[in-house]
């Protein structure tokens, strides 16, 4: 999303009011016996060159390859991209009327979201060829998988989880922490059995308990720009802005986050 903080605040509340809810929607009970997520310490490992064009809105690294999402109208796209250089090496592109948002890659395909067009896209993950079109039922912001159910957030307090066969949603879980449920979930990343999430608007990185949707981690990287030169957001209309993109290395044990028009990518030491 490329809105003030203001604007985009009374269009997620108006948002929110206006999507119909199931009778079963989550419900948090939290009590003030709550502990608050633990801080989770990081390093800054080595960097990368990043796209400065590119509106970061997925990250995921699979088999041995970077794959990038990006947002705004007329510049959406899904591309693989070179780690050492930052160069794209394959791409496909959205349509100008899709505001593209989270990726993820379950098996042999590529699964893409949209922000309000009410669709996602599957695509052939090796040839990056659009299979078919899906509806979604509320605003498409972060995607990640478990390795059988897609996770979707829409930037409420709700995570989604959606087979992947049928694309339909089976159940969904209220994130929180113990200040109540958090909102603004966004950019998604499984990581050994827990679902990492940027925080839209801040520069955290919360820790979520799949089973309950209990927020039990927080890293804090409000200082990663100061230390790596990247100016802060609001300098320039197409300028560095928020913190997005998380993206895990399974094989290399590594973890790699960027941010929306970010210069560099980094690779990043989490105490997990």
């Amino acid at each position: 999303m490329k809105l003030n903080l203001s604007a985009f605040l009374f269009l997620l509340a108006l948002a929110v009011a206006c999507t119909p809810k199931p009778a079963d929607e989550p419900s948090t009970t939290v009590t003030n016996e709550e502990p608050p997520p633990v801080s989770i310490p990081y390093q800054v490992v080595k960097e990368y060159p990043h796209d400065s064009k590119a509106y970061t809105q997925g990250l995921i690294w699979h088999n041995g390859q970077l794959v990038e999402g990006t947002g705004q109208f007329k510049e959406s796209n899904v591309r693989k991209v070179d780690l050492a250089t930052g160069k794209v090496k394959q791409q496909v592109k959205n349509t100008d009327d899709i505001f593209g948002e989270g990726i993820t890659i379950l098996g042999d395909k590529l699964y893409q979201l949209s922000w309000q067009n009410n669709k996602g896209f599957v695509y052939d993950a090796k040839s990056l060829q659009l299979l078919q079109e899906f509806p979604l039922n509320t605003e498409g912001w972060g995607l990640t998988n478990n390795g059988k159910e897609l996770i979707v957030s829409d930037g409420t307090s709700n995570l989604y989880f959606l087979d992947p066969a049928t694309l339909k949603e089976t159940r969904r879980i209220g994130v929180y922490d113990n200040m109540g449920p958090r909102v603004f979930i966004n950019e998604l990343e499984y990581i050994n059995g827990f679902v990492y999430a940027n925080i839209y608007q801040t520069d955290y990185i919360v820790k979520i308990d799949p089973n309950s949707g209990k927020i039990v981690g927080r890293a804090d990287l409000s200082d990663l720009r100061a230390k790596t030169g990247i100016p802060a957001p609001g300098m320039d209309e197409k300028g560095p802005d928020v913190l997005n993109g998380i993206a895990w290395d399974s094989t290399g044990k590594r973890i790699f986050i960027t941010g929306k028009y970010w210069p560099k990518l980094f690779e990043v030491k989490l105490d997990q």
